[in-house]
């Protein structure tokens, strides 16, 4: 696949791209707020940099992986330089890149920020790209709650023989003397399960006290500190609590996950060591038959970790799946785990839909043909719809009542065989009547020439419409030929003949936006024949009162014009350049009287 493909089909969306030479060699992992300008950038303008320049000759393949935020790109950059260390990134030295905030495990646990992780069972929350930002978590928390900051073992014995006095913290109020026994366990417990909400990012209730105290200093005048908290709500409210592409508590995991259609079915691989994504892999598979997302992800599985020599005993799916007694399978339900789960599947459905781009540029007849496919299975169709009219009423209160059929060959417009209707056998606003005129019309006319009829109709409407022109291919004895449905515009409701109970497509099933740009673009053709005819109609109406004007000046007039409004102030001698000397003169001298 050529790079220009490749880069076409980018997501605009937030991620870490890693370029790869021609040997499959990692060369160069970078983050993205838009992956798709980004990557185009290196590729758009010559760099003034020479080590740039060599880079890009040197890229052979592009490789991307799809988070949520921007901070995540960060952090996900973070552990794929230093996993591959690429040889035209800035190598990072260690771990120590990054704080973290930590509940200790002890007795009467201490909070406080490092850039160390050991594992003792200690709680840690992160990592934090801004370190500003976790400074003012961890203030805010000992704002709320006093917290003891000493190294002591307080435990029961040490406690019990009165080993430690209180120190300066607990005669300024920020501690509450746990070292002396002033502080049961119980208690300071209880904060420690507030405080460790308020990092997750459930901060409703202490919020609530945070906001007491603010109120409080702000009634004893004490308008400084009541302005020093206010800044760490604010703070607090831009604060990311935590990443779903870290936690340390995730160790050695593989993270799958499918997507499926008709033809193909994506499987996503993400390796996690220590909490971080350190490999992403989205591979197709063609289906044969009519396999299950299980058993094509159970094949999937053997494959892709016999591919990437991985030995972990644990994998994430979404589902339930059997791959060997050695290796522990979880389907997480919430939490951490849940969300990289759905992460994985965010990237296999980017992975899908940059196919489909690539595919519409490089055989745009195979992407026509999913296309069609997939209506035909989404719409519960005999036949493929390669063609398919779509009809739209346009009136404003019953004047210049007129039709509109467009048609779509192979889920694209064909402007060529576009219709417009003017109602000709009824009289007054009747939707229901109008659409049974133009679709007997409509197909009395094919069905004399000779011509294809389409294998489906959509009628602009509900039931109403729709039993209309039912009853127009009744008795054109089409009505088992032609499969037709009514789209109602409210609910996007897909009705069927003799079914009371609607359809509803997922809103971004490809499916429904076809649907959605037929009866859009039916709209557009219907609304601007009638308001040309409107127009006209308004025209002739004021110009037929001028002796010796007669159609042909009119038509002058409207081109030159567009519009009645604009003949009436036009000046004499732009009527005159317009129709001639003579009929400028009298529409100017018509039009100056009646002023």
């Amino acid at each position: 696949m050529s790079l220009e493909l490749q880069i076409k089909t980018l997501p605009n969306t937030p991620g870490v791209y890693q370029y790869f030479d021609s040997e499959g060699k990692i060369l160069y992992v970078g983050k993205a707020k838009n992956l798709k300008k980004r990557v185009a950038s290196y590729f758009n303008k010559n760099h003034e940099n020479g080590k740039t320049r060599v880079l890009v000759r040197k890229i052979h393949s592009i490789q991307h992986i799809v988070v949520d935020t921007e901070t995540d790109a960060l952090l996900l950059e973070n552990n794929l330089i230093k996993k591959y260390k690429p040889r035209y990134n800035v190598l990072l030295k260690d771990d120590k890149t990054y704080p973290w905030i930590c509940i200790k495990k002890e007795a009467f646990p201490r909070v406080f920020l490092t850039r160390n992780i050991i594992k003792d069972g200690s709680e840690y929350f992160g990592p934090y790209t801004s370190v500003r930002t976790a400074r003012a978590l961890i203030s805010l928390i000992k704002e709320l709650y006093p917290l003891r900051t000493c190294a002591y073992n307080l435990s029961a014995q040490n406690i019990a023989e009165k080993k430690y006095k209180v120190c300066l913290e607990y005669h300024i109020k920020n501690c509450k003397g746990a070292c002396e026994g002033l502080q049961t366990e119980v208690d300071y417990m209880e904060d420690i399960v507030e405080i460790r909400n308020i990092i997750k990012g459930n901060f409703k209730s202490s919020l609530h006290k945070f906001e007491i105290l603010m109120h409080k200093l702000a009634e004893d005048l004490e308008f400084e500190e009541a302005q020093k908290i206010k800044n760490k709500i604010d703070l607090l409210a831009n604060y990311q609590a935590k990443s779903t592409v870290v936690n340390p508590s995730i160790t050695n995991v593989d993270v799958f996950s499918i997507l499926s259609d008709e033809s193909f079915a994506y499987v996503n691989f993400f390796k996690l060591v220590n909490g971080a994504i350190i490999q992403s892999h989205t591979i197709e598979i063609k289906k044969k038959f009519e396999e299950t997302d299980k058993e094509l992800l159970e094949l999937a599985i053997i494959e892709i970790r016999q591919r990437f020599h991985s030995n972990s005993k644990e994998i994430y799916t979404p589902f339930k799946v059997r791959v060997g007694d050695e290796v522990k399978v979880t389907v997480p339900k919430l939490g951490d785990k849940k969300r990289i789960v759905e992460l994985s599947l965010r990237n296999a459905k980017y992975f899908r839909q940059e196919r489909f781009k690539q595919i519409q540029i490089v055989d745009p007849e195979r992407h026509t043909h999913r296309i069609l496919k997939q209506m035909q299975k989404d719409l519960r169709l005999k036949h493929e719809p390669n063609h398919i009219e779509c009809f739209d009423n346009s009136n404003i209160q019953g004047t210049n009542p007129v039709a509109a059929c467009v048609v779509f060959k192979n889920a694209k417009p064909s402007k060529k065989d576009y219709r417009h209707f003017n109602i000709k056998t009824v009289v007054g606003p009747d939707d229901f009547a109008s659409m049974e005129e133009v679709v007997h019309r409509r197909y009395k006319r094919l069905l004399e020439e000779g011509k294809d009829l389409p294998q489906l109709i959509v009628i602009d409407g509900g039931k109403g419409q729709l039993s209309s022109a039912l009853k127009s291919l009744d008795l054109l004895g089409l009505r088992g030929e032609i499969a037709i449905i009514g789209i109602a515009k409210r609910l996007e409701e897909i009705f069927y003949p003799d079914d009371p109970i609607p359809l509803y497509l997922d809103k971004k099933s490809e499916t429904l936006k076809i649907i959605q740009q037929l009866r859009n673009e039916a709209h557009r053709f219907g609304i601007t024949h009638h308001r040309n005819k409107r127009s006209k109609g308004a025209l002739q109406t004021e110009l037929d009162n001028i002796s010796g004007v007669g159609e042909k000046t009119r038509l002058q007039l409207l081109r030159k014009f567009k519009s009645l409004k604009r003949i009436k102030i036009a000046s004499k001698e732009e009527l005159q350049a317009a129709v001639g000397n003579d009929k400028g003169q009298k529409i100017f001298n018509y039009f100056e009287t009646s002023r």
